[in-house]
């Protein structure tokens, strides 16, 4: 009877035309080989997609008939492409493109595949665990929707979610005995100017803020004076890196009691330049500049002017 399994992959069998979890037939099969060989095609149309991706990622691991690119990774090596693939989805929705919003999940979720693979080869977790962890999480943390608590408004919701999430790291801290900080859980991995919000934000629950937007003014401009004052000097390219860093993290400081988003900010000046840097090459192209930055800069403010008629 255990010849007639067709594959296992993954914690799951696949039994005849069947989808049967691999618990359950070994208790009704304890001869069942946990070692079966994949003989499956994945490209079975008669699969869940899901369920084929997750073989196609077990296939690709395979130590003996799998990738060997796929099979050298290990969570630091593709941690780099999981977060570009994440800005690649955030670059599909800028540019309102359903049909790479698609195809763009689609990498990102093969991302999270990966790693749950990698995970259950070492015995920590799987791609189940995490399906799990985080329906069990979404449940925890809307008590309006799957409880009996009352909760009318987003601003609301926004208190109650951030309540959650510090009793949540409350916890976590106990557990491993160490002390409890506002700070705690604000990824390292974060893009530079969004964590330097978020700290920002963090301290401000605590009143560790400045009362209005004004006095962060001052404090960008000092901290520019401070770079000034280096580069009147021979410095370190150390130091002068730390009031770059400065006058970044007071930047940010200005545009959250401004209410705006960092992040968005820059990437709207960023496409402002591409956009006008663009149509000056056009420009120069046709008049032959060259690279005269005298005639280059004209050509520049003529740019800015054209989008402001």
């Amino acid at each position: 009877m255990a010849e007639t399994v067709t594959s296992l992959f993954g914690g799951h069998i696949y039994y005849a035309q069947n989808y049967v979890p691999a618990a359950y037939l070994r208790e009704v099969l304890p001869s069942l080989p946990t070692d079966a060989a994949p003989i499956r095609s994945v490209s079975d149309t008669r699969m869940r997609p899901l369920d084929r991706l997750l073989e196609i990622m077990v296939r690709l691991r395979d130590p003996e008939r799998g990738c060997p690119w796929d099979r050298e990774q290990n969570f630091s090596t593709i941690a780099p492409y999981t977060i570009e693939e994440a800005y690649e989805v955030a670059d599909a929705i800028a540019r309102d493109d359903m049909a790479a919003l698609k195809d763009e999940l689609g990498d990102l979720l093969f991302q999270v595949v990966f790693h749950a693979r990698m995970a259950e080869e070492q015995g920590f977790f799987g791609f189940e665990d995490v399906a799990a962890a985080i329906a069990d999480k979404m449940e925890r943390r809307h008590p309006h929707v799957f409880g009996d608590m009352q909760i009318n408004s987003a601003a609301a919701q926004d208190r109650a979610w951030e309540e959650h999430k510090a009793a949540e790291r409350r916890d976590r801290a106990q557990a491993n005995g160490a002390g409890e900080s506002v700070l705690d859980g604000v990824a390292l991995a974060l893009p530079a100017l969004l964590r330097a919000d978020k700290i920002q934000k963090r301290a401000a629950r605590i009143g560790f803020d400045w009362p209005g937007a004004r006095p962060v003014f001052d404090k960008l401009k000092e901290e520019i004076a401070e770079l000034e004052t280096e580069l009147q000097q021979p410095a370190e390219h150390r130091a002068l890196e730390d009031e770059i860093g400065d006058i970044f993290f007071a930047a940010a400081n200005l545009a959250r009691k401004l209410d705006i988003d960092p992040e968005a900010a820059l990437r709207r000046a960023t496409a402002k330049f591409e956009r006008r840097f663009r149509r000056v090459e056009s420009l120069a192209a046709e008049r032959a500049v060259g690279t005269d930055l005298d005639a280059l800069e004209a050509l520049w403010q003529q740019v800015k002017r054209e989008e402001h008629e």
